[in-house]
């Protein structure tokens, strides 16, 4: 079904017009697009990995997400910036524009149905920085339209306690919290015999790192010869349902701080 890992009654692709324009409270109502990626993840992972987990970790959270706030899922962006990716044979990549783009009209359009709260929720590490700049400038444009460029891993989950610390540290793609997720979430989607371990070779010792704080650029073909950087090798299914669990339940607080959230008091100088 078109819903996928969503609930059918938190989809609203399934609501009709007059239901939108009736909804109570509609600029409370926490609208939540899942933004994924069709890019490689390596050889033993499908080109899908990151639509699923957004669409994956969503629809646990919305299943537990008390009734009474009201939250509904955009249809999944399954396209996403994946040209770090370039040169592997299956990735679909947007340019930066063309997602500030698409993100720009989806925003229009959602506030002028009368929604004005919105979450971007990304799950593909290449583009947080583009979902920040149209959060920050679509705010500019709609100052009472509260825009929130959320990254899937970033509310509080059980990696720490379930990845060694070089993975930790290292696993950025394809490794053991992406391969073992994928486990819980679409099995057969995983070929258990093509599991990779591969770490980058040859990294500045020092402040300088992939995705640290002092970063530099890098193409994914420039350091991994199969696509992966991390270790699939010691991922497992009962870990990807720990990783899956934690981050729903990490959502599902999100969510609720986005419902309560209300303005900042300062009035905005024009």
């Amino acid at each position: 079904m078109f819903h996928g890992f969503i609930p059918p009654e938190r989809y609203f692709a399934y609501l009709t017009w007059p239901r939108v324009q009736n909804l109570p409270d509609k600029a409370n109502t926490v609208i939540i697009q899942p933004i994924g990626a069709i890019e490689q993840h390596g050889p033993h992972l499908p080109l899908i990995v990151d639509a699923a987990i957004s669409g994956g970790v969503l629809g646990q959270a919305l299943a537990q997400l008390a009734p009474d706030i009201p939250a509904y899922a955009l249809p999944l962006l399954y396209y996403g910036k994946s040209n770090e990716h370039h040169g592997f044979p299956g990735t679909i990549t947007l340019s930066a524009s063309t997602l500030l783009a698409i993100l720009g009209d989806i925003a229009d359009s959602l506030y002028q149905s009368g929604f004005r709260k919105w979450i971007l929720m990304n799950s593909h590490g290449g583009q947080p920085q583009v979902l920040e700049i149209a959060a920050r400038d679509l705010h500019q444009k709609y100052p009472d339209f509260q825009i929130f460029p959320f990254f899937t891993w970033q509310v509080p989950h059980c990696a720490a306690q379930r990845l060694s610390p070089l993975e930790l540290a290292q696993g950025i793609h394809a490794g053991d919290a992406e391969t073992s997720l994928m486990m819980a979430l679409l099995p057969h989607q995983v070929d258990s015999e093509q599991l990779v371990k591969e770490y980058p070779q040859g990294l500045p010792e020092g402040l300088l790192s992939l995705e640290g704080q002092l970063p530099f650029a890098w193409l994914t073909r420039e350091i991994s010869r199969s696509g992966v950087i991390g270790d699939a090798t010691t991922a497992t299914v009962e870990k990807g349902e720990q990783l899956l669990s934690s981050l729903a339940a990490g959502w599902v607080q999100a969510i609720t701080e986005v419902y309560h959230f209300r303005p900042l008091g300062i009035k905005a100088i024009d």
